[in-house]
């Protein structure tokens, strides 16, 4: 499912930050995944519908370098992956198996994934990194995945970081990491998100002439018309 193009460019100007304080006004406590920090500093906010793999334990019988051959490896789902998706993928907060290398990096860049998420670590780092492809993961590690981990499958319910993650929920990075939108409630949350980064604009913008806290974050009822009045002139 394409996300839809306008909701994509409102999510881009929105912090991640600022959508934890949404949707825990929605209710929601559990949607920034642990672990997964910008493998590159400088990387750009993205947003993009998930689309998930699933690890487990590495099992000898199964966890081999003859599974890459498998129609269900890594390698077959990453021919799955839309342009546009955010790539997520459960490796159990595994560090010492990296589930993904430079090749199969570049080949999700080709395909014009726009970001991979993980719990877990990435291996051939200087490669990963020449790719372009931006990620969030906790590192890198030498070993290959099957050193650790065995692949069981994408396109199903994942966890990752703690996070309940479902293919085509919506999913925004950036510097402050990965945090999830459940696809149902993401036109909410995307109008609340919008109108609490302009609002929190404000409050800077108020902070910065000398303006004291209290009664400003949160605005009482003067600090609220204050606002109002200065969103109305555009």
């Amino acid at each position: 499912m394409d996300l839809d193009p306008a909701i994509a460019k409102t999510l881009a100007g929105v912090s991640t930050a600022t959508l934890t304080t949404v949707l825990l006004k929605k209710g929601l406590r559990n949607v920034w995944i642990r672990r997964a920090k910008p493998l590159r500093p400088g990387q750009p906010r993205l947003v993009g519908r998930a689309f998930t793999l699933r690890f487990v334990p590495a099992r000898e019988d199964l966890a081999t370098p003859e599974s890459w051959s498998s129609p269900r490896s890594t390698r077959a789902a990453i021919e799955d992956m839309p342009a546009g998706c955010v790539t997520v993928v459960d490796a159990m907060g595994v560090t010492d198996a990296g589930i993904f290398g430079d090749i199969l990096c570049a080949r999700m860049a080709r395909r014009g994934v726009a970001a991979l998420v993980t719990d877990g670590v990435v291996r051939d780092v200087a490669g990963v990194l020449a790719t372009g492809l931006p990620v969030w993961c906790q590192g890198a590690a030498a070993p290959p995945s099957v050193g650790g981990l065995t692949f069981v499958d994408w396109q199903e319910p994942i966890a990752c970081g703690g996070v309940a993650v479902f293919p085509d929920d919506v999913v925004v990075v950036d510097e402050d990491g990965a945090v999830l939108i459940p696809r149902a409630m993401l036109d909410p949350v995307v109008g609340m998100a919008a109108e609490q980064e302009k609002l929190e604009t404000w409050i800077m913008s108020e902070v910065e002439k000398g303006a004291a806290l209290p009664g400003l974050y949160p605005p009482n009822e003067e600090a609220k018309a204050r606002y109002e009045a200065w969103s109305a002139k555009g």
